[in-house]
């Protein structure tokens, strides 16, 4: 049985979960049993009901109880997995007490040492410092929809835009971007998440040259329409790029900064900047650059980016277990 804790909310963001869900799609393909333990947090609770996903709500911040080792002798799992950022020492032990295998995904808290396997496919600098018994790193081990295998498409020009800045966009850079395409005159679509909070600040900015639109049964498949798209860091770029989807790159947070570098480096994005220093000369420099070359950004994507990552991490906790 597999176990894999998430952790959602509108300030850590909701990339935990998609990447939750991209790893169900294989298990289940499989037939690997598998149970979801989340924290309440009512629009990622309403994604896992609606996907009629297998799921338990729990207090991630108790750290008295030991609610790990009961769900772990109900259930009799074999395997823990935790997509949280930064689990701590506690937590840690009360998992490995009970003789089973502790995953860990980009994980920066001090329960990480502890852990068998930890996964950091986005970890771009020296692995010395990623704790954990062992360690994989680079972008073989990303996480990907399995939809892009159906979506790609090779983009030859922008005929098209989409924007779409995560499932809650916690700085709300949605709005600063549709500001500045209004101001350079042009139109987009703009994708929202289950946990944006800026809505009426954006009803108030949009012009009949912007759509927006929100729960969409696939994103990749909504991509899939489109010749650029203005993204955060995290993983939606890697999935944009993987279906041919170029990027336009604004890191959210800090630690996004390296993935838009990377993406920028690898020939299939350009990363614009972190989102305080966003303006609109910043965008316009880019948009006028001669690295902009949009077919070769898409075959780019298309030939670099893989997508069976998720293989490789199962073979790796299989492999190990």
């Amino acid at each position: 049985m597999f176990v894999i804790c998430v952790e959602s909310s509108h300030q850590k963001g909701m990339g935990h979960l998609f990447r939750c869900l991209n790893l169900l799609e294989y298990l289940k393909l499989i037939h690997e049993p598998y149970l979801v333990l989340i924290n309440n947090h009512e629009p990622s609770v309403n994604i896992l009901t609606e996907k009629r996903i297998i799921f338990i709500i729990v207090d991630i911040t108790d750290r008295e109880s030991d609610w790990e080792s009961k769900l772990i002798k109900e259930y009799q799992v074999d395997i823990w997995l935790n997509d949280r950022l930064e689990t701590n020492i506690q937590h840690a032990i009360n998992v490995k007490k009970n003789n089973i295998l502790l995953v860990t995904f980009d994980d920066r808290g001090s329960g990480a040492g502890l852990s068998d396997l930890h996964f950091a496919p986005l970890h771009f600098k020296k692995t010395t410092q990623l704790k954990g018994r062992k360690v994989f790193t680079g972008i073989d081990y990303l996480i990907l929809n399995t939809e892009i295998e159906y979506y790609k498409r090779l983009r030859s020009g922008v005929n098209n835009i989409i924007v779409s800045l995560g499932g809650s966009d916690t700085h709300g850079v949605t709005l600063k971007v549709v500001q500045i395409l209004k101001e350079i005159g042009q139109g987009a679509t703009v994708h929202i998440g289950p946990s944006f909070e800026h809505r009426e600040e954006l009803e108030k900015l949009i012009d009949e040259n912007f759509q927006v639109i929100e729960r969409v049964p696939s994103l990749i498949q909504l991509f899939s329409r489109y010749d650029l798209a203005v993204t955060g860091g995290g993983i939606t770029p890697f999935e944009a790029n993987a279906s041919g989807l170029p990027c336009f790159v604004i890191a959210n947070e800090p630690f996004e900064i390296s993935n838009g570098r990377f993406l920028d480096l690898n020939g299939s994005s350009s990363f614009v900047c972190y989102h305080r220093d966003l303006n609109i000369s910043i965008f316009t420099d880019i948009l006028k650059s001669k690295r902009i070359d949009i077919e070769s950004m898409s075959r780019q994507g298309l030939r670099s980016i893989p997508t069976n990552g998720v293989e490789r991490v199962y073979r790796q906790i299989k492999y190990d277990f």
